[in-house]
């Protein structure tokens, strides 16, 4: 071209910010960018819930803290830090939005990942994880109107639930069921570790996703191997058809703690379920994150 210096390179052009790309969806769609923020805001709950609960576990096997505890638990020690409340309210709001982002995943495929075995497979787990976070953001709520020391709280709140499901008909039965899915649940994030590829959900560079992806595996195993003493314990207490069997998070990791090397074990698990809640910044500020998509046509 006439006046173009020989050998000029153009720069490649910028890569917006999240909050910047953010910024320009409100101008166009409010609802959608609304949409978008409480997801993006979910994804980063969801990351304070497990960096807060694998935190918690490391302390304990440095004999930092007396014991693991729950996410729930967890979340009960901002209740003694400054602005502990404000982290409660943001991290309960959070996972509401969470929950909602999951509910236009799963019902309405705003992924678009259409009809296949797989993708009713995957949008089933979706649902299942809004329930799961929806509850939790519930007993944030719960816990910022008590601010009681739930220590102990986790054993009896776990086997009360247990006791009431073991009073239905075929209880015992819907325990052991239980207990199944989630020790099920947990080999799937294990299986999922070793074979899916993280880094293609994401929106940034090739180098980043690869670090990305990495993180994601050592999450997601780690999230499955905790949640496999969860299951087994579920699994005996309908077994055994006595409710005080049943263990939450905390309490499992904690008999896991206290088996031969349990240290290594629970650091390993501690540092996995840390992995996965980095992984949840990595994909508050880097996922594709389309609403418009749940209620649009077929692409």
């Amino acid at each position: 071209m006439p006046g173009e210096v020989a050998g000029t390179v153009t720069p490649p052009p910028l890569r917006r910010s999240a909050l910047g790309r953010l910024r320009d969806r409100f101008a166009a769609t409010p609802w959608g960018a609304t949409a978008e923020l409480a997801a993006r805001l979910g994804y980063v709950a969801r990351g304070v819930v497990y960096l807060s609960t694998g935190a918690i576990a490391l302390l304990a096997v440095a004999r930092l803290t007396p014991h693991t505890r729950s996410p729930i638990g967890a979340l009960e020690a901002w209740s003694h830090w400054p602005l502990g409340v404000v982290l409660l309210w943001v991290t309960g709001i959070g996972l509401y939005g969470f929950a909602g982002w999951r509910a236009l995943q799963s019902v309405f495929d705003a992924d678009r990942q259409g009809t296949t075995p797989k993708a009713w497979a995957n949008r089933i787990g979706q649902a299942l994880s809004g329930v799961i976070y929806g509850s939790l953001a519930v007993s944030i709520f719960g816990l910022i109107d008590t601010l009681h020391d739930l220590r102990h709280a986790e054993v009896e709140k776990t086997s009360e639930r247990v006791a009431g499901v073991m009073a239905w008909p075929l209880g015992p039965a819907l325990v052991i069921a239980l207990g199944v899915f989630i020790v099920g649940c947990g080999l799937g994030n294990a299986i999922r570790a070793l074979v899916d590829n993280f880094g293609s959900t994401l929106k940034c560079d090739p180098g980043a996703a690869v670090w990305a992806q990495r993180l994601a595996r050592v999450g997601y195993f780690g999230r499955g191997v905790a949640m496999l003493p969860v299951g087994w314990f579920m699994l005996l207490a309908g077994w055994r058809e006595r409710a005080a069997d049943a263990k939450g998070v905390g309490g499992a990791l904690w008999a896991v703690h206290g088996l031969a090397g349990g240290d290594a074990a629970l650091a390993f698990v501690a540092l996995g379920l840390m992995a996965f809640g980095a992984f949840a910044f990595v994909e508050a500020g880097y996922r594709p994150i389309r609403p418009e998509g749940a209620f649009s046509g077929p692409a």
